[in-house]
């Protein structure tokens, strides 16, 4: 499977690997693993920034938080195991909440596309809380897709 985004102009674009145990029997990425693929490839856009959880314990309090909602439109399968492309942006940024544009791209072929949104929470109370200062900055450095997708 290539992969490799040639330039984007907006968002960021993480590789991730596809393993045996993401496909179903037909030897196509089964259809709830794109989620988790998804949060793979935040995971490897935020750990270096700092936003992460070390010995099990969030190192920011932007860590903490819940997704409300994940819709994907399946365009075509991803075929068998190796790397594919996440490209993922800023949608919106809210007092409290966040919203993610993704699409899953293997050379020229866009996979699948769709939004993630998520509510920070506070990590004692569990209630809606507002972003830091430094989770703002960084997520705003993801803004920038076009007004029409």
């Amino acid at each position: 499977m290539s992969t490799s985004i040639a330039t984007v102009h907006y968002g960021h674009v993480e590789p991730v690997t596809v393993h045996f145990d993401d496909l179903d029997a037909m030897g196509i990425v089964h259809n709830a693993r794109y989620a988790v693929l998804l949060e793979r490839a935040l995971s490897g856009y935020w750990s270096p920034r700092g936003f992460t959880f070390t010995d099990g314990r969030p190192t920011s309090p932007d860590v903490v938080h819940a997704v409300r909602e994940f819709t994907i439109t399946y365009l075509a399968p991803i075929r068998g195991t190796g790397p594919v492309d996440v490209h993922f942006w800023a949608e919106r940024l809210g007092g409290t909440s966040a919203v993610y544009g993704f699409r899953f791209v293997t050379g020229d072929v866009v996979h699948a596309e769709g939004r993630r949104s998520i509510v920070k929470l506070d990590p004692v109370t569990l209630r809606p809380a507002p972003w830091t200062e430094a989770g703002r900055a960084a997520f705003e450095t993801l803004v920038g897709a076009p007004a029409q997708r």
